[in-house]
């Protein structure tokens, strides 16, 4: 059966950095202004790709010392960036562990956070192999992270479905033969698109609303 993959922030479960830092900054633009010069996703995925927080955090503090307040927070009050599950997709997820589809996680995480959020998210015992771009030092959209997936569990990267809310990851994926799908945030168009390789999804009730 073909194989699944699914990336997990705002695919799976939800993130977004200002849940936390709204405390720091009310005003709107002030916090547009830190997440896009301070705590910028280029630093971000630094941090994803194995650079330790400690080293991380001493970087922007020595650059931004006004904000180190807020800039330590993202180390000491990770886990406040993230949500819950997105239970319409993880209903998903679940039906097509049911029919036995082979499912894989690919996700940009860091190694240090990752053990934190596992487990706050059961539906992660669905899948049959997890890569985190942490655990090995690259990730997403490098295509030697999507073939080290397929490599170290045996299956083929052609054909494979692939999720991912990450324009630029899913292009990366289809270019190496994957039936990549952009999730833009709609768990019904999601199921759709899935059902076109997995018919038996047509069959499974509606996924739930996500709270």
């Amino acid at each position: 059966m073909t194989p699944a993959i699914f990336d997990l922030g705002n695919v799976l479960m939800e993130y977004d950095p200002r849940r936390l830092f709204r405390e720091f900054f009310p005003e709107p633009e002030d916090l547009d202004r830190f997440l896009d010069q301070v705590v910028t996703s280029e630093w971000n995925d630094r941090l994803d790709c194995g650079w330790s927080f400690d080293e991380g955090i001493a970087y922007l503090v020595a650059r931004h010392p006004a904000h180190e307040k807020p800039i330590r927070a993202f180390k000491e009050r990770w886990l406040e960036m993230v949500g819950d599950p997105i239970q319409s997709n993880v209903f998903l997820l679940e039906a097509l562990r049911r029919e036995g589809v082979p499912l894989f996680a690919l996700s940009n995480f860091s190694a240090e956070t990752w053990p934190l959020a596992r487990p706050h998210f059961p539906f992660l015992e669905n899948f049959d192999g997890i890569l985190i771009s942490g655990e090995v030092g690259f990730g997403k959209p490098d295509p030697a992270f999507f073939r080290l997936l397929a490599t170290r569990h045996g299956f083929d990267l052609e054909g494979a479905v692939f999720v991912d809310d990450n324009p630029s990851n899913v292009q990366a994926a289809s270019g190496l033969g994957m039936k990549a799908l952009h999730y833009r945030g709609d768990p019904l168009a999601l199921r759709n698109q899935l059902g076109e390789v997995y018919p038996f999804l047509s069959q499974v009730s509606r996924p739930p609303q996500d709270g």
